[in-house]
């Protein structure tokens, strides 16, 4: 039940989302297989990167420096997402983000490509602030998040600590924020959760420096190996 509704909500965020992402783009009736299956091309250097920036590379699968719809699906895959959760979430970041991250003078496409060059644009309201404006870690707003919601365990995140900190977070009229951000956290609590149902800090500073998602991806990996 509680897949089926992460679907739904999920679904529901690309569709409210979408149509003010697009802007002014023409042509919408090309499909969405043809988008998915359009390669861009950018220019990231591997150096010097931000927090930001080298959590948004696991997505930008041929590392170019452009994430396409298909590179955010193909990430969501490797994650270990359902086939529904990756197609929605490749519309709802990239349809969230393109616009915001696309340089100026570049023309805006369907395909809705995201430039890593410019992800601190996309940063969005009624979350931890644990990035600042210019997409680097702030460990003082890291630490703020566990001294102020982890009551259970000093250290970890139990689901409901997680919903008061979402709460907390929530910055006055923005809901395009409030939507991005549950969205983010609970996907993430969907697959970085311990056995005891605790979302741990360790975990959760891998997300933002970057190091967690090609973990996850490596152990998903190694234990596909382990079966066959």
């Amino acid at each position: 039940m509680r897949r089926h509704t992460l679907s739904i909500f999920l679904f529901l965020c690309v569709f409210t989302a979408l149509p003010l992402c697009l802007g002014r783009v023409k042509g919408v009736t090309s499909s969405l297989k043809k988008a998915l299956h359009v390669k861009g091309s950018g220019d990231v250097k591997t150096t010097n990167m931000t927090a930001l920036q080298m959590h948004a590379s696991f997505f930008d699968r041929d590392k170019d420096g452009i994430i396409t719809m298909k590179e955010t699906y193909q990430g969501m895959r490797a994650l270990g997402y359902s086939y529904d959760i990756s197609v929605a979430s490749a519309l709802f970041i990239n349809g969230a983000l393109s616009r915001k991250t696309r340089p100026p003078e570049t023309p805006a496409t369907i395909t809705l490509p995201i430039y890593i060059n410019n992800i601190k644009n996309g940063k969005h309201g009624s979350d931890t602030d644990a990035y600042d404006s210019n997409g680097r870690f702030v460990p003082k707003k890291f630490e703020k998040i566990f001294k102020k919601y982890a009551k259970t365990n000093p250290n970890a995140l139990t689901e409901g600590e997680l919903d008061n900190m979402l709460q907390g977070n929530k910055d006055a009229g923005d809901t395009t924020g409030q939507i991005a951000a549950r969205a983010e956290w609970n996907l993430l609590y969907r697959i970085a959760k311990d056995k005891d149902g605790l979302l741990q800090k360790h975990t959760v500073r891998g997300v933002y420096d970057g190091s967690l998602f090609f973990k996850l991806e490596q152990k998903r990996l190694s234990s596909k190996n382990k079966k066959t």
